[in-house]
């Protein structure tokens, strides 16, 4: 008996065509048909997997959520006994991979955002899947001595999510800072938080 190699399982072959449609055509882009068009699948395929629009969307945001936690390293994250360069050290290497390698990733991800903004089941769908990342830094954070773990976190997502905006889709997107210079911006933050 052979057992046959396959690529991809279907499912990540689906999302991952989804997420390449939401950055390249944007939401409106995006159908269970323009999927099993762009995936090369039979049609109906994608409809099979995910019946409903909401079904498909959640997909891809599942898929978003465990692309990006490759991207952004959570397992690469230091001990927060380290002190905040190691820290800045990892969140500038893990916005840089977002900026330049991942660009198509990031936008897929704001098409994502925006459409939850309208579809509350969407929008805790969204929340809860990015959760991880956010629970990972408060931990960080905490473990560093800051005085109010989840403000801090905010603001370095904030930071982290407004520079990405500003140079994928923003007026900053003909130039993408160098590592260093996220890198830099990232331990001036950290400095005023933390202060050391």
């Amino acid at each position: 008996m052979s057992v046959r190699t396959a690529g991809p399982a279907r499912s990540d072959l689906v999302a991952d065509t989804a997420l390449a449609l939401l950055a390249e055509r944007g939401m409106r882009g995006l159908t269970h048909r323009a999927v099993d068009e762009a995936a090369g699948l039979p049609q109906g395929s994608t409809s099979n997997l995910a019946r409903t629009r909401q079904a498909l969307l959640e997909l891809a945001v599942q898929r978003l959520a465990d692309r990006e936690a490759r991207v952004l390293g959570l397992h690469e994250m230091p001990d927060p006994r380290a002190g905040a360069g190691p820290l800045a050290d990892a969140l500038a290497l893990a916005t840089h991979r977002a900026l330049t390698g991942n660009r198509a990733l990031t936008l897929a991800r704001y098409e994502l955002a925006l459409e939850a903004t309208r579809r509350p089941e969407l929008r805790a769908y969204f929340d809860a899947t990015g959760a991880r990342f956010r629970d990972q830094l408060t931990v960080l954070v905490t473990g560093m001595g800051s005085t109010d773990p989840a403000r801090h976190t905010l603001s370095l997502i904030a930071w982290a999510d407004g520079l990405l905006f500003s140079c994928v889709a923003g007026s900053f997107g003909a130039g993408v800072p160098s590592l260093e210079e996220v890198r830099a911006g990232l331990r001036e933050l950290l400095k005023g938080m933390l202060g050391n």
